[in-house]
């Protein structure tokens, strides 16, 4: 039985723990979150990473406020909400915890508070599921069988409450027996692709290969692969879809080697209020990941370094977003709105 991501241990007294991350893949150390800010700074760490999976913990987190008062549970929520600021499902979490407690009664907060995170895990694991349905069927009909396939960074059960989104759609694919072949790319500065998704592909049995980031585009060249399929942590109103550093890059490579570069993500990566990528706030994480990761040199002493932690690829070079509501294609403004702003 594989480690959980993330569980609640008890009841509504107990506590939340977190499978370290920044661990894996050589270590399995678990984290206990007794207090509000323990989860922050998992959060703020990257011991517990991607957008489902950090809106789940953020949930969690806000029960740990629920044994003061509606006063606590408030500050809670809006210190969680500082430690990331890209991925929407830590705002849609949040909000949800918010409207409960703002609804509940002194004696029952903390009871009710807990129902509520648990229903977003449970949701979210709903929600990988139907996303892998639907991504299989989409691929089954887009690429041969036996075809390779790229991803980028982590979106298995490690980013999830799940077994993923892109991940779950691959995943999917080796369960029915189409032969997919992964070729997952290192995701630098912090390598989640070749530290967490290729030890998730490994614990699966799912045939794949690691290439550096900077050989996404020759193995397109080569024939290796027929299409690539990312998460996202972010996605605005006309379909450009934010995620891990590198995305961007990707989505141009398959345009130019026509190849259909997919999307991931459930409903709750939408932001609706964003009219576009624009307007995505992105996240620049501290020179050291670049300069010294590990705790190793790898640059001189002082060089000036940028790190954004995400980018946004356009909607027009974006084939299909597969949602657990089915798939957006062509990706357009209309589309999104008929599935995810008006699903009715």
């Amino acid at each position: 039985m594989p480690t959980p991501t993330l569980e609640w241990i008890g009841g509504p007294d107990g506590h939340l723990r977190l499978l370290d991350q920044t661990k894996l893949p050589t270590e399995i150390e678990l984290i206990d979150c007794t207090k509000v800010d323990d989860v922050w700074w998992a959060i703020k760490k990257l011991a517990v990473r991607g957008a489902p999976a950090i809106g789940i913990a953020a949930a969690y987190g806000v029960v740990l406020a629920a044994r003061d008062s509606h006063d606590t549970v408030q500050q809670a929520c809006d210190h969680l909400a500082t430690s990331r600021p890209t991925a929407v499902n830590l705002f849609w979490a949040l909000d949800r915890m918010r409207r409960v407690a703002d609804e509940a009664r002194d004696s029952d907060l903390a009871e009710r508070l807990l129902a509520e995170a648990r229903a977003i895990h449970a949701e979210d694991a709903e929600q990988c599921a139907a996303i892998g349905r639907h991504g299989a069927d989409l691929l089954e009909k887009t690429i041969p069988r036996g075809s390779g396939v790229l991803t980028h960074c982590n979106t298995g059960s490690l980013a999830t409450g799940g077994d993923g989104t892109a991940f779950a759609v691959l995943l999917e694919l080796h369960r029915r027996g189409f032969g997919v072949h992964v070729y997952a790319d290192e995701t630098r500065p912090l390598l989640q692709g070749s530290r967490l998704t290729m030890w998730e592909l490994k614990e699966r049995g799912i045939p794949a290969t690691l290439i550096c980031d900077s050989m996404s585009a020759q193995v397109m060249r080569e024939g290796r692969v027929a299409a690539a399929i990312v998460g996202a942590d972010r996605i605005a109103a006309n379909g450009d879809s934010c995620n891990k550093i590198g995305t961007y890059g990707v989505a141009l490579h398959c345009r130019a080697h026509g190849l259909p570069f997919y999307i991931a993500a459930p409903s709750t990566t939408f932001d609706i209020s964003l009219e576009s990528g624009d307007q995505i706030p992105i996240e620049e994480r501290a020179p050291a990941e670049i300069t010294t990761p590990g705790g190793v040199s790898f640059a001189p002493e002082g060089v000036s370094v940028y790190n954004p932690a995400f980018d946004v690829a356009p909607a027009e070079l974006i084939a299909g977003i597969v949602t657990e509501r089915g798939v957006i294609a062509p990706v357009t403004r209309e589309n999104v709105a008929q599935m995810i702003a008006n699903p009715s």
